[in-house]
C-alpha cells in the first residue's frame, strides 16, 4: 500500500508537470487497484497464516481466477440486467441496482464455491474469494467513474483525484464487504450443514442487497448532509460485520473444525 500510494504521488506529479497526456491511463489504473489489490493481499496473508492443510495447496491462483473473473462477468452482467430491467434511475428502481450487483459478484465465486469445495472449504476460504471478487468489482466501477470525471472536467486533475480518493477510501467498505458476507456465509453453512442453500445465507444476501440499495440512495442526494452522514453509517456497518466474520472464521474453534473434518 505504501509502496503503491508513491508510485501514484509520482506519477500524477509528473503528469501534472509535463502534461503529458499519456500518463492519464497509469495514474487511473494506479488510483482505481491500488486499495483493492492491497485489501486482497491482506485477506490472502490471513487465510495464509490461520489456514493450514497439507492437501489443499495454494489459493492464489484461484484468487486471482475470483478476482480477475469475477470483476469482468460481474460488471458486465450487472451492466446488462441494469440496462435490459431497469427504465430509469427514479428512485423506485435504484432499489433493484443492490440485488443486481450483488447476484452478479456471485457468479464467479459461486462456480468457485462448487468446483473447488473438497480444497478450499473454509470460511476464511470463501471470504477471501469473495472479497477478491468485489474488490475487482470496486476497482472496474472506479474506471468507469475516473473516466466520466476525467471528461466532464474536461480533463481536471483535482476532479479526478478526488474520485479516486473517494472511490478508494470507500471500496472496503462497499462491494468487498458485501461480497464478502455472503461468501463467508456460504462457505460457513456448508461445512456446518452440508447444504450450499439455507436461510442464513438468503438472510445475509438480503442484508448486503439492503445496505447495497441504502448506499445508492444516499449517493443520488444532492446535500452532503445526507450523503456523508448516510456513508459513514454504512460503511461502519459493513467494515464492522466483515471484521467481525473475519475474527469468527480464524478463531480457535473455526478452524479446529476443518482440521479435523
Amino acid at each position: 500500500m505504501v509502496i503503491g500510494v508513491i508510485l501514484f504521488v509520482l506519477v500524477d506529479a509528473t503528469l501534472r508537470f509535463t502534461d503529458n497526456v499519456n500518463y492519464f491511463p497509469t495514474v487511473m489504473i494506479l488510483g482505481a487497484f491500488l486499495v483493492p489489490v492491497a485489501f486482497i493481499a491482506y485477506f490472502y496473508q490471513q487465510d495464509t497464516l490461520f489456514i493450514k492443510l497439507p492437501d489443499r495447496g495454494s489459493i492464489l491462483p484461484t484468487v486471482l481466477v475470483a478476482a480477475v473473473f469475477g470483476g469482468l462477468i460481474g460488471t458486465t452482467c450487472a451492466g446488462v440486467l441494469e440496462y435490459t430491467t431497469l427504465s430509469s434511475s427514479n428512485i423506485t428502481n435504484l432499489a433493484w441496482v443492490g440485488p443486481i450487483e450483488e447476484f452478479a459478484k456471485l457468479l464467479v465465486p459461486v462456480f468457485i464455491y462448487i468446483i473447488m469445495r473438497k480444497r478450499f472449504r473454509t470460511e476464511l476460504d470463501g471470504l477471501l474469494i469473495g472479497v477478491a471478487a468485489g474488490m475487482a468489482f470496486a476497482a472496474l466501477e472506479t474506471m468507469g467513474y475516473e473516466l466520466v470525471s476525467l471528461v466532464s472536467s474536461n480533463g481536471n486533475l483535482n476532479v479526478l483525484d478526488e474520485t479516486i480518493l473517494i472511490r478508494g477510501l470507500l471500496s472496503p467498505a462497499g462491494h468487498a464487504a458485501w461480497t464478502g458476507l455472503i461468501t463467508a456465509t456460504l462457505w460457513k453453512e456448508r461445512q456446518r450443514t452440508g447444504r450450499a442453500i439455507t436461510p442464513t445465507v438468503f438472510a445475509y444476501f438480503l442484508l448486503v442487497a439492503t445496505l447495497h440499495s441504502l448506499w445508492d440512495y444516499a449517493s443520488s442526494s444532492k446535500s452532503l448532509y445526507v450523503v456523508v452522514p448516510v456513508y459513514v453509517a454504512l460503511s461502519g456497518v459493513s467494515l464492522g460485520l466483515l471484521i467481525w466474520r473475519l475474527r469468527e472464521a480464524r478463531s480457535k474453534p473455526a478452524l479446529e473444525a476443518i482440521t479435523n473434518q
